[in-house]
């Protein structure tokens, strides 16, 4: 048991633990870096709505076009947003990011028609 001088009974006084010594910060890739290089070994999925509006207005989605959306969606995902305008050419997508998940798709013919909410980023791929 100690006094309140921090000496125990047998009068040794204990030494003070070690100052810890400053981090320095570790060079390498930033945890956004990092988290973009793991989503993007995820595919792009497609929601049944998304679906139904890429084959109903004749939304063509080739590999150029799937790139972009994809390169789109990892942008979006290293800055934290959570959903996303993504534009590709005449085509606007709306992205559920951390899921990768297309949750709607709309064509210039109907974009002036459209009000896009519950988004917190627009990119343009």
């Amino acid at each position: 048991m100690l006094d309140p001088n921090g000496i125990d009974r047998v009068g040794t006084a204990i030494p003070a633990a070690p100052a810890a010594k400053p981090s320095r910060p570790v060079a390498g890739p930033s945890f956004g870096d990092v988290l973009s290089g793991k989503l993007q070994n995820v595919p792009l999925r497609f929601s049944g709505h998304a679906l139904q509006r890429i084959e109903r207005r004749g939304i063509s989605l080739d590999d150029q076009t799937m790139a972009r959306l994809d390169g789109g969606v990892a942008r979006a995902a290293a800055k934290g947003s959570r959903d996303s305008l993504v534009l590709v050419d005449d085509t606007a997508f709306v992205v559920s990011v951390p899921n990768r998940t297309v949750i709607t798709a709309v064509d210039r013919e109907h974009m002036s028609e459209q009000v896009f909410t519950n988004i917190d980023s627009a990119v343009i791929a």
